[in-house]
This record gives C-alpha cells, sequence and structure tokens, in this order.
C-alpha cells in the first residue's frame, strides 16, 4: 500500500492523518479509506474478538 495515500489514526493526537504523519508506534493502520481509519475502534474489537476465539481449545466456550 502507497504509504502516501493510505490513511492513519493517531492515537497521539485522536485525529486521522493521511500519508507520512507521526511515527508508527503512535499511530494504527494503514487504512484504505478515511471512513475506515475513523472507525479504528471497531476494527480493533472486531480483530480481538477473532483472535479470542482463534486461541480457543475446541469445545471451550467464553468468558474467562
Amino acid at each position: 500500500m502507497d504509504d502516501d495515500k493510505s490513511w492513519w489514526y493517531c492515537l497521539r493526537h485522536n485525529e486521522v492523518e493521511q500519508g507520512p504523519g507521526c511515527p508508527g508506534k503512535d499511530r494504527l493502520g494503514p487504512y484504505p479509506t478515511r471512513e475506515a481509519a475513523e472507525n479504528w475502534r471497531e476494527t480493533v474489537q472486531r480483530r480481538n474478538e477473532e483472535w479470542d476465539e482463534q486461541d480457543r481449545w475446541p469445545g471451550e466456550s467464553g468468558g474467562g
């Protein structure tokens, strides 16, 4: 993905950035669109839930 056209969410400034900006350690992304970067929380939550499901043993239920 071309960094000059990618969208990022800056955790330091709490705003969306496009292209080069703050250091990678302060940003989430890249995202394909501004809207995707603005909705970073939903993406992070969905991915965390997917990863939690992958980490469970067969037959193990969620919740703890």
